[in-house]
């Protein structure tokens, strides 16, 4: 179970606070070709595909970059580029999706490329258009150069390395000594076997296979293999390391301690990018001074979402919520929200695509009535939003007597139900001013009400949303169960239907 869920869901919901983010590393341009195979080639034992589309994605670095403007970052990605057409494609997509691109264009060198061509799901070749790298050294300084512009304002650092020239021995040992004189972490994904070269930097990230060509152990044995790489922490003056095991989860190494945060079991579809997306969650988690062991858990979580697409595809906010859903659904007291924080996990749901339902009562004694409505309500939508009373205002509409429970307890009692997926508590007489700032798509009422003197209709119609009625459980009301309970005390008159 991740540890303190509930701040880590508002982090998630406020976009990470915004956290500027510098990446650098090996940026690549992904463009990908989706076709059907019919027959083999008269020409050669080969498939014929025939493209039927085509698409392009920032790669490399650029995609670690893109995680974390998915995430609600603001991101300056720095490395080299061709300074030709790929690049400019490469930079503009970069700045559609809000990230800074800082790239330097190195003449006469291609911007690193690959292509790749799929049948169905069916990955069926790669081609890659780059060549070995040389960078004079003026376009190492201006690589510095930018990177030092960045780092005042950055709160982590991102070294994405793809072994494609940017990030020599050089420039990681500057990159980590100016960020630590700065106070500013630095995360790691690695390329190389000699690990060396990333001395100094908070953490580092390999996958089992890059652990196992640094250390010399074998991948067979893991426990070994991770025991190692804790030994290889205190000799890199790293802080913790984080592994990825493939459909075994993630493993946080520090010194002294080891936890593991295994995979759920799932479908995969392409693994590709699934490492830039745990650094960029990491990252984000590091630079809000969350715990790397719940960081770790977050990160797993998110590579378990991207590895069930297909192509390098950046992770979106709103998904990686999505995943934590059934962790608040353990939750109660998660689900019941100040309005700010409301509208930020609706604005989340409605990116998703879902449609927002809103009902509101005081529910008091909570009773087979209201689980009736709140159940149909729900299913006219994909997301319930329940506005409760608050005692000042039950006992405006229904006496000095009421509530006989309180709204903390009545909101809990609600937030507990898997139907509701949020519970927010209002003083006014009416909830008009909530159903204003939500903007729900559908507003549910019980069945004795006509739709003209539902609060919100005309508001709710107004947006292009819809108002229903759901019919009333006969003969069941809070008001009629204290008066059975209790005939000594003067009660309200009820109707025959179910009273909220």
């Amino acid at each position: 179970m991740i540890a303190n869920l509930p701040d880590i869901i508002a982090l998630v919901e406020s976009g990470w606070g915004n956290v500027q983010v510098l990446v650098v590393g090996d940026v690549m341009l992904d463009k990908y070709i989706w076709g059907d195979v019919e027959r083999i080639s008269p020409e050669a034992p080969v498939p014929v595909v025939r493209a039927t589309w085509q698409s392009e994605r920032p790669g490399g670095a650029a995609n670690v970059a893109m995680n974390l403007a998915g995430l609600g970052a603001c991101v300056t990605v720095a490395g080299f580029a061709g300074d030709d057409e790929e690049q400019d494609r490469l930079e503009s997509m970069l700045a559609e999706a809000g990230v800074e691109p800082a790239l330097t264009g190195v003449a006469g060198i291609p911007t690193t490329t690959k292509l790749r061509i799929f049948s169905g799901n069916q990955q069926m070749m790669r081609l890659d258009m780059e060549a070995a790298p040389s960078p004079s050294s003026a376009a190492y300084a201006d690589l510095l150069k930018r990177v030092s512009a960045a780092l005042p304002n950055t709160r982590v650092v991102v070294l994405s390395d793809y072994a494609k020239g940017v990030l020599t021995e050089s420039v990681c040992h500057s990159i980590i000594a100016e960020a630590g004189k700065l106070g500013v972490p630095v995360l790691v994904d690695p390329k190389q076997r000699d690990f060396s070269r990333y001395r100094g930097a908070t953490t580092i990230c390999p996958n089992l296979k890059e652990l196992s060509a640094a250390t010399g152990e074998p991948v067979a044995d893991i426990d070994r293999l991770l025991a190692v790489g804790q030994v290889k922490l205190g000799l890199m003056d790293m802080e913790f390391m984080v592994v990825t095991l493939g459909a075994k989860g993630i493993a946080v190494l520090r010194k002294d301690s080891r936890l593991h945060a295994p995979a759920v079991a799932r479908q995969v579809y392409d693994v590709s990018g699934a490492g830039d997306t745990v650094i960029a969650v990491l990252a984000l988690a590091m630079a809000c001074d969350v715990e790397i062991e719940t960081a770790g858990q977050l990160a797993n979580l998110a590579a378990e979402i991207v590895v069930n697409k297909v192509g390098t595809v950046p992770i979106q906010r709103a998904e990686l919520l999505g995943a934590l859903s059934q962790e608040v659904a353990l939750h109660m007291d998660e689900k019941v929200l100040p309005l700010e924080r409301l509208l930020s996990r609706a604005a989340v749901w409605r990116s998703a695509g879902d449609r927002v339902v809103f009902t509101n009562g005081c529910f008091d004694i909570l009773h087979v009535g209201h689980i009736t409505l709140l159940e149909r309500a729900r299913r006219k939508g994909d997301r319930l939003i329940v506005a409760l009373n608050s005692d000042e205002s039950v006992r405006l509409i229904k006496g000095p007597l009421r509530p006989i429970v309180g709204e903390h307890e009545r909101a809990r009692v609600l937030a507990a139900l898997s139907t509701v997926d949020a519970v927010v508590v209002f003083n006014e007489s009416t909830p008009l001013k909530l159903i204003e700032a939500i903007r729900p798509d559908v507003l549910v009422k019980g069945g004795d009400y006509r739709e003209e003197a539902v609060v919100g209709a005309r508001e709710v119609r107004a947006c292009g949303g819809r108002v229903e009625l759901i019919p009333l459980v006969e003969g069941i009301s809070t008001t009629r169960l204290i008066a059975k309970a209790t005939p000594e005390l003067p009660s309200r008159p009820a109707s025959s239907a179910i009273m909220v």
